[in-house]
């Protein structure tokens, strides 16, 4: 279980002082919908790489008892609300996140400014045939350049074919890498490459590429907002999530009180 007040040390070349607000060991910044997109272009146009990660109730769980995922957080550029429960649960802790930022919601305003800016993209992960549809969709759509594609799952340790795929990013020279491969490995599996990634900007996106591309539905808009996107979620895979969203995200409220609790200086950094 984490301790203590974590700070946030990202790579300097990718911090700026901004409003922040921890839940136990997660930092996750105050910006907007739009203040998210614009960091994100900073990040790409300050050319030195950086880690974008959405964390959510689930993530602020697997934190408690996985260093290597804080550790990951720890080191990210930027780290944006991903869930309605964070929202409405900053405003105890303050100061109060302005409004969800799923990596879900975020990746296809994203790919319409990387079209403007005329950004290379390279997609990881998803289902089988996911990144594939969803390159598709964003070279159609929007006139994205996608540069690269890898469906499918990849593990954290680094193998024959991690290295080939890590050597065409690289030959690809994208500005923006989207990789979904489900926390807590896309966030670990970014850390642990984020030096050979660099320049590029990557981002943990989730389920992102699936919804992209078709392969799976997300949850009505209504229930979006109502912070019922679990519970949809819930219905559809319940014997993958159930002790996930039954068990474990739970245990959120234990965090939530006891960084509450902790004094205001160590749960908060204002802009």
């Amino acid at each position: 279980m984490t301790t203590g007040s974590p700070a946030p040390r990202a790579d300097a070349a990718a911090v700026r002082r901004r409003a922040r607000i921890r839940f136990g060991g997660i930092w996750i910044d105050a910006l907007t919908f739009a203040g998210a997109l614009d960091e994100v272009e900073r990040l790409v146009d300050a050319g030195a790489g950086g880690t974008v990660f959405t964390p959510n109730v689930d993530h602020v769980v697997i934190a408690e008892s996985n260093r290597a995922f804080r550790e990951a957080y720890a080191r990210a550029s930027l780290s944006l609300a991903d869930g309605q429960p964070l929202v409405w649960a900053s405003r105890l802790l303050g100061p109060a996140l302005p409004e969800k930022i799923s990596g879900s919601d975020l990746v296809e305003p994203l790919m319409e400014r990387a079209a403007r800016r005329r950004w290379r993209v390279f997609l990881v992960g998803g289902a089988p045939g996911s990144a594939e549809a969803a390159a598709e969709r964003f070279t159609g759509t929007y006139g994205v350049s996608v540069v690269g594609v890898e469906s499918g799952r990849l593990g954290v340790d680094c193998t024959a074919k991690e290295e080939a795929l890590l050597a065409r990013i690289a030959e690809a020279q994208p500005q923006l890498v989207l990789v979904a491969l489900g926390a807590p490995k896309q966030e670990l599996w970014i850390h642990a490459r984020r030096a050979r990634l660099a320049p590029a900007v990557a981002l943990g996106v989730g389920a992102a590429l699936d919804f992209s591309a078709g392969a799976m539905q997300r949850a009505p808009l209504w229930m979006r907002h109502a912070g019922l996107e679990w519970f949809y979620r819930l219905l559809r895979e319940p014997r993958r999530l159930a002790r996930r969203y039954l068990w474990n995200d739970p245990k959120f409220l234990a965090v939530l009180l006891r960084t509450w609790l902790s004094p205001r200086e160590t749960r908060q950094i204002t802009s």
